[in-house]
């Protein structure tokens, strides 16, 4: 699968456009999220932001095409973004919108009332989401209990604090903020984390969780000890809810799913599960991120998820599923302030 794509962080291969192809392609993906269609260069033309003839539009519409940003159905068609297109205008152009602030006071009021139930709080905020994106709104927590650690980190935050980052194989992550019972230098953190990749790593994170307060190996050295003692505290019970969704009316809505022969692959494989459980929590704990053009179901090659995995006790995310032409700035914004309030509350 491919990895999610993040505002600002751009890959080797992603091309480095003129100040003219970069206002073309901007200009293009702008009217095609509104029309959900094919765009003629002379209606780019037409464009506040673009000052060129149509001929020029024309000229740069066929270098972005063979750049791959851009593609047509057929040869006297109007143009539209690719996958790849997209992945890059989120990378390259995209920034996050500011968001009002009565969409704060909302986000607090519809989940401070649901913190004492993990499910409750999750499928309040996949209703949330919809209701703010028009977008089809996810949340699940899951155990990852059989998931296997690939690399761990340990990184001081405060005397008294750390972090520590857990990478798995297979993508996912998590992070648990560690609060010691001494306070231990960076260079004694260092130590600690060499002791425990060598009795951790290639383990299933179920066995990890016993291991922290029964591995003899784990207790001989007082700072290993205090680490491995914060972790265990830190990780907190299991919690875990299938896929919620809300809003499969808004996808409804949308003029690429306005057919029910579109739609009902799309909701099977939401009420499945199918490749979105794993896909959500790949992303980086902390930060949202767009995969384009969903892998691992057929249903979903159209559609675009913005998520945003859920740092600390309780592994998770948070998202919208929506078709490729989203309004990504938004979307972006939002999911990533819903999950960090989900994260605040599970934190509590």
């Amino acid at each position: 699968m491919s990895n999610p794509a993040f505002p600002g962080r751009l890959t080797p291969g992603d091309p480095d456009l003129t100040d003219r192809q970069r206002a073309v392609f901007t200009a293009l993906v702008s009217l095609h999220g509104r029309a959900a269609g094919p765009i003629s260069s002379e209606r780019i033309a037409h464009d506040e932001a673009v000052e060129l003839s149509a001929a020029s539009v024309r000229s740069t519409l066929s270098e972005l095409e063979l750049l791959g940003l851009l593609g047509r159905t057929h040869a006297s068609s109007g143009r539209a973004p690719t996958t790849l297109g997209y992945a890059f205008f989120v990378r390259a152009l995209l920034a996050p919108a500011p968001l009002p602030a009565w969409v704060d006071q909302e986000i607090d009021a519809r989940l401070t009332r649901s913190t004492e139930d993990v499910g409750r709080l999750l499928q309040d905020a996949s209703r949330l989401l919809a209701s703010l994106t028009r977008q089809l709104g996810l949340a699940l927590a899951v155990t990852l209990e059989d998931e296997v650690l690939a690399s761990l980190e340990l990184e001081p935050i405060a005397p008294r604090r750390a972090l520590l980052s857990l990478s798995l194989v297979g993508g996912a992550a998590r992070s648990l903020v560690l609060e010691l019972d001494s306070p231990l230098a960076p260079r004694e953190l260092a130590d600690v984390e060499d002791v425990l990749r060598e009795r951790l790593v290639g383990r299933r994170l179920g066995e990890i969780r016993q291991r922290l307060g029964q591995d003899p190996g784990l207790a001989r050295d007082a700072a290993v000890r205090w680490v491995a003692q914060a972790a265990r505290r830190s990780w907190g019970h299991v919690a875990s809810t299938p896929l919620l969704s809300a809003g499969a009316a808004h996808m409804a809505a949308q003029p690429e799913f306005a057919r029910a022969f579109s739609l009902a692959p799309v909701l099977d494989a939401i009420e499945t599960g199918g490749p979105l459980d794993r896909l959500m929590v790949r992303g980086h704990p902390g930060q949202a991120g767009v995969q384009v053009g969903v892998e691992g179901d057929a249903a979903l090659a159209r559609c675009s998820l913005v998520s945003f995995s859920l740092p600390g006790r309780v592994p998770g995310a948070v998202g919208v599923l929506g078709p490729q032409r989203m309004d990504y700035a938004h979307a972006l914004s939002v999911v990533e302030r819903v999950g960090h309030r989900v994260a605040d509350l599970l934190a509590h």
